[in-house]
């Protein structure tokens, strides 16, 4: 029998797909093994670092590093701690934060209490007990425990504790503290520690490369660095006048007081003290005590336990351009004597007021400022060869320098007068600068401080008001013409020309200056 041949008929597409579908699938898990074993295995994110450095793309910069692995070991951190008895009594005596001048401010660590319990500068809650605490820097300058450090980090402290980089910790003794030259001297009790060594100060200049490490905001053993600004600066917000500041722009804040300020060879040239600040922070601005005033303090506090100073006995006063062209000065360099104290070195050695001092043992004085640290620095009873312009030429006086007694200084003391001094003398009228003074009767004499025969009382400054004389001021002399009376001051005026300067030395109140004054021009 035959069996009938089937011939299927064409697969519908509904019917062809599923196989596709199973096809491709096949495909696909045919070729992944070949995909996967041709891929190359996943390189590294970034090449390994190389066994050797790099050569510096970069070249010429400092590098601090070997100065500071060589020197960081001889600088320590310091907290001095104040009992809660003392700080009461300190804060009921401190000023507001807002009476602390903005210019200079002394920083302490953020412990530290100022006034209501905060220091300058910071912010944060009141501490409503418990004793004080201030934090600062310092440095060895022994290998036997001497350590230098600034005389407000640890003034009024009932303990010292000193931190060396290696975390030992000592008990300080205070051998002493000065606080106008801002140095303490600690003594801890160890031996065979590392020291710094102290550069020469006189060659320190701006422009230098200078590094400083400290403990600001008590982060122990931070490392800045700058270069010097300027050398012997004053400063005139704090009774500081024998300390020619080291002014930086090194980052200098809140616990870096009494660190070293040291140049390129690992020297110190300074210590860390102050800062120019709106804000109680760093600002660009710092200063500096130089390493060989700050020593110099040190040695007499071993010594002695206390710091002596030399004085001449003069109030000197800035120069001006005016004033020097009047006085037949080349310049406007030189320190001008504006009084000299009775009984004093300078009136024993002949110095007289109107002298200027142009140079104190060959170290020119350029500005007023210069001379208390030349003379401060010396010891009592030495000597001082100064450099005097006098009557336009130059003389050198011999002065034996003693020492410094603050009851010396400034001059008597007075006030303005009253509506009763004018009707008892006669007014001074018709001079070349226009000023009208006064005759002084015997009490008002006494009432200003004035010896017999001296000085006449200003009424109308005329055309010295535009220089600075007041109402009330005291005219002791016409360059160096002493008046006693409203006669002689009109015949020291009498030789002044139109558009020259003549100089007055006026007293006011305690205070005496030479003040230039130009007589007017005709019209």
């Amino acid at each position: 029998m035959t069996l009938p041949i089937h011939v299927p008929t064409q697969t519908s597409p509904a019917r062809r797909r599923p196989l596709q579908s199973l096809a491709l699938v096949g495909a696909i898990i045919a070729a992944l093994p070949v995909a996967c074993t041709a891929q190359p295995p996943t390189a590294p994110i970034a090449p390994p670092p190389s066994a050797t450095p790099s050569a510096p793309i970069v070249a010429g910069l400092p590098d601090f590093t070997a100065l500071v692995q060589r020197v960081g070991p001889a600088v320590v951190n310091i907290s001095a701690e104040i009992t809660p008895k003392r700080q009461a009594r300190s804060r009921n005596q401190m000023p507001d934060e807002d009476q602390i001048p903005e210019f200079f401010r002394r920083f302490f660590g953020p412990d530290f209490p100022g006034p209501g319990g905060q220091g300058p500068g910071q912010q944060g809650p009141r501490q409503p007990r418990g004793g004080g605490r201030s934090i600062g820097s310092g440095f060895l300058i022994s290998q036997d425990g001497y350590v230098l450090t600034n005389h407000h980090v640890v003034d009024g402290a009932d303990n010292v504790t000193v931190k060396l980089t290696d975390r030992r910790e000592f008990k300080a003794k205070v051998i002493g503290s000065d606080e106008q030259s801002d140095v303490a001297l600690l003594k801890i009790d160890a031996k065979g520690l590392p020291f710094l060594r102290s550069a020469n100060a006189g060659l320190t200049k701006a422009g230098q490369w200078v590094v400083a490490i400290g403990s600001p905001f008590g982060l122990d053993h931070s490392v800045t660095a700058g270069i010097v600004s300027a050398v012997g600066r004053a400063n005139p917000y704090a009774d500081q006048r024998y300390v020619p500041f080291i002014q930086t722009d090194v980052a200098i804040n809140q616990g870096n007081s009494g660190g070293p300020l040291l140049n390129t060879a690992g020297e110190v040239v300074g210590i860390n003290s102050q800062i120019f600040s709106n804000s109680g922070g760093y600002m660009g601005v710092s200063f500096a005590i130089p390493i060989d005033v700050a020593m110099n303090s040190a040695e007499q506090l071993r010594a002695k336990g206390k710091v002596s100073r030399g004085q001449l006995g003069v109030v000197v006063q800035a120069m001006t351009i005016d004033g020097a062209k009047s006085l037949g000065l080349p310049d406007a360099n030189g320190a001008l004597i504006s009084q000299v104290v009775p009984g004093g070195p300078a009136e024993k050695a002949g110095l007289q007021a109107g002298d200027v001092i142009r140079s104190v043992n060959g170290t020119a004085v350029r500005e007023s400022s210069d001379l208390p640290p030349l003379i401060g620095n010396m010891a009592p009873g030495s000597k001082a060869r100064l450099g005097v312009f006098r009557e336009g030429k130059t003389v050198e006086l011999n002065v034996a320098v003693n020492e410094l007694d603050a009851s010396l200084a400034g001059g008597a003391a007075g006030s303005e007068p009253s509506d009763r001094d004018d009707a008892s003398a006669p007014n001074a009228k018709g001079n070349p600068l226009n000023l009208i003074v006064q005759d002084v009767d015997q009490a008002a004499r006494q009432r200003l401080g004035l010896k017999a025969g001296e000085g006449v009382l200003v009424r109308d400054p005329g055309d010295a008001g535009d220089a600075g004389v007041r109402p009330g001021d005291v005219v002791l002399s016409v360059g160096r013409t002493a008046v006693g009376n409203a006669a002689a001051l009109n015949r020291a005026l009498a030789g002044v020309r139109p558009g020259q300067t003549v100089m007055l030395l006026v007293r006011r109140g305690a205070q005496t200056q030479f003040i230039a004054v130009q007589a007017a021009e005709t019209k």
